[in-house]
């Protein structure tokens, strides 16, 4: 996954994602139930990509990876931020992409996922 298409596509696919711009129009956010699971500055070259995770596999990942870095901008436990440059398997990126998306449903309160129908 190296490209802005490819990285809709891949959030598109997880449930009840929402594309937002609220940072201005080069900063791409996915939104799961109005909570940010992944952004992305969309101008970047190649594409970088924030990321929740659990603090230990932050820093696992980290250890694992040279692309992957302490979230830009974000809490360092529990954000990574990954270059997309194509030395991290698209398995891996959506494999994140996921995981990000769960953890932050599974942040949410039981009414607000009752709202999503989950």
């Amino acid at each position: 996954m190296q490209t802005v298409a490819q990285l809709r596509e891949a959030c598109g696919r997880l449930a009840h994602s929402q594309e937002t711009f609220p940072f201005g129009p080069d900063t791409l956010v996915f939104k799961v139930g109005g909570k940010v699971y992944a952004l992305s500055d969309i101008r970047a070259d190649p594409l970088k990509l924030s990321l929740k995770v659990r603090p230990a596999q932050a820093d696992e990942l980290r250890a694992a990876h040279a692309a992957i870095v302490p979230g830009y901008h974000l809490n360092k436990r529990h954000w990574i931020t990954a270059t997309l440059d194509g030395t991290l398997p698209d398995a891996l990126v959506e494999e994140l992409l996921a995981g990000s998306h769960a953890l932050v449903l599974k942040g949410m309160t039981r009414p607000a996922r009752a709202e999503l129908g989950l």
